[in-house]
């Protein structure tokens, strides 16, 4: 079985009437909306690079981007993960137990490497997309020859 998401935006939200913006708002606390956007309400290339990089860290946690149940501190999964994703012993506790750790090791860190530049607060350090997902295809064109030359075997040392 072959699992390959397929993200789309339709860039409707440059649409929308400063008037409809105030329902908008609701949703900035959904996790996914970068954090200039709550300030300006203004959505850019930058502010999309930020939400995909929220999509990469719920596929590596299996945590929704924002959780209420949890501690304060833990809510928000962009604030709770930022900080572990350099400590590879810290990133490897907060990848999603459902992966059974059947991906190469040298592939977590550097997928939580690309997340970092995305999630990054300030918009103009986060990269275009089109680096993001030339750093994507590496990460998989990497993982694939690593299995290839280990005979099938996905764990890398």
């Amino acid at each position: 079985m072959e699992l390959n998401p397929h993200l789309s935006d339709c860039g409707l939200a440059n649409l929308i009437p400063d008037a409809e913006f105030q329902a908008l708002d609701q949703n900035m606390g959904s996790g996914y909306t970068a954090p200039e956007v709550a300030m300006s309400g203004q959505y850019t290339l930058k502010s999309d690079v930020y939400s995909f990089g929220v999509v990469m860290l719920e596929l590596l946690t299996g945590r929704e981007p924002f959780d209420g149940s949890r501690l304060r501190a833990d809510q928000s999964l962009v604030r709770w993960a930022t900080p572990q994703l350099h400590d590879i012993d810290a990133l490897d506790r907060m990848v999603d137990p459902a992966l059974k750790g059947l991906y190469p090791a040298k592939s977590l860190s550097r997928f939580a490497d690309v997340i970092a530049l995305c999630v990054q607060l300030e918009p103009e350090f986060r990269p275009p997309m089109s680096e993001v997902v030339q750093a994507l295809v590496r990460l998989v064109q990497r993982a694939n020859m690593s299995k290839r030359m280990l005979g099938g075997d996905t764990q890398e040392s």
